[in-house]
Formats: structure tokens, sequence, C-alpha cells
């Protein structure tokens, strides 16, 4: 959880939350929440009132450890009147998170993209080709010669990456996003970096996509802003 913090979002020298991981990235949620079989961890962004953050420290400290990590509205929903005090929340985010195992099946090949074949994002996912020229380990499945899967490193520390995914919406269905992000899996683990895949509770695509790939499940986050 703690390397699935650091790469979500950059911290200032005292470990709070400051920023997305991300050039110009945008502000931190301002209370993280994360739950494992192990026990919680909890962050705060810099800037939260200091009395907000005492009464949320004392709240998460005794609330229990959680076995099953599923969907729990109910987590959510104690933290609310923390906040009410100070400024309500206006944004709610709560998902799982997973990490790749080592013996990702498989599957038909893909193809790691580079300077020299950027090209092969081009007419369907040309938005990623900042990406490709910010070396990022990256992998695509193609269809006639053109990549319509895309799985890419967007959120990236020395000891851990965190999975983007894209498929268009023309070739969903059809398996290529699971070849893309084992692919991308393999790529990051022959650096010997953690590949991290995570998502929210409400993306039943995503979720298929971790089911179907043996992800391994270690936590669960609520962002709260």
């Amino acid at each position: 959880m703690r390397l699935h913090v650091q790469a979500l979002f950059t911290c200032d020298d005292a470990g709070r939350l400051v920023a997305v991981n991300e050039p110009g990235g945008a502000a931190a949620p301002r209370f993280f929440f994360g739950q494992t079989a192990d026990g919680n961890a909890w962050w705060f962004r810099h800037d939260i009132d200091p009395s907000v953050a005492i009464e949320l420290d004392t709240l998460c400290k005794s609330l229990p450890t959680v076995r099953e990590l599923g969907a729990d509205p109910g987590t959510v929903a104690q933290f609310l009147p923390c906040f009410a005090r100070d400024q309500p929340v206006r944004r709610t985010w709560a998902g799982p998170a997973f990490r790749c195992p080592s013996d990702l099946p498989a599957h038909a090949p893909a193809v790691r993209v580079t300077p020299d074949n950027a090209t092969l994002l081009k007419p369907y996912l040309e938005d990623w080709c900042s990406d490709v020229a910010a070396g990022v380990p990256m992998t695509v499945v193609l269809e006639n010669g053109k990549a319509v899967s895309l799985c890419c490193s967007v959120r990236i520390t020395p000891h851990a990456h965190e999975a983007g995914v894209e498929t268009h919406p023309s070739f969903r269905g059809r398996g290529h996003a699971a070849r893309a992000v084992a692919a991308w899996a393999r790529a990051v683990s022959e650096m010997a970096r953690i590949p991290l895949y995570s998502t929210s509770w409400d993306n039943e695509p995503s979720l298929a996509l971790a089911k179907r790939l043996g992800l391994v499940q270690y936590g669960a986050d609520i962002h709260l802003t």
C-alpha cells in the first residue's frame, strides 16, 4: 500500500500528500485511506485542517482490519462527518488495488512501443504519443498493423509502476486489454519494478480484466477530496 501511494502521489518531507504523480499533476485528495488484510494505512494532504487531521487519525486508529476487501459504502460514510465541520467532501473515489503476479498467462504477442515505432499509435491511440517520448514502458495489441489496445506506466517510482489501460471503443470485448496488460507487467518486472493495477469499484470492465488475468488484490482505496 505504501508503494501504491508513492506511485499515485507526490509527498512533502513530512510524508503528506501534495499532488498527483504526473507532470503538472492536480492536487492530491485531502485524505487517502487504504485497507489491507494486514492492517489499515492513511495519509493526509499537506494543507488539511489540523483539527480535521487529528479527528480522522483518531477514527482511523479505531477501525478494525478488514479481511474481505470489498466495496463498503459504510466505510466512506464514517469519514464524512469529520470533514463537514471544515469543508464538506466534494468528491469520493473508492476501488481495489492489485499487484500483477509473476506468472501471468502467456497471451498472443503484444508489441513494445518505442520512439522508433510510435506511429503504431495512430489513428486510434495517438493521445499516448507523449508517453512514448517520456520513455515509459508501453505495450500495445495490433489489428491490421495499428495499435487498438494499450497498457502503459502512468505513475512511476523507483520501486513500482501503476498501469494505465485503454482500448479503442471499436475494438473492445476481444481480449486485447488482457494481452496488453500482461505484456506490460512482464516488461515492468524485467526492470526489477513492481507492476501495480488499480481501478474503481464501479468500473466493471476493469474489474473483469483483473479477474481474467488473476491479478492479486492486496488492498482497497478510499480517496476523499
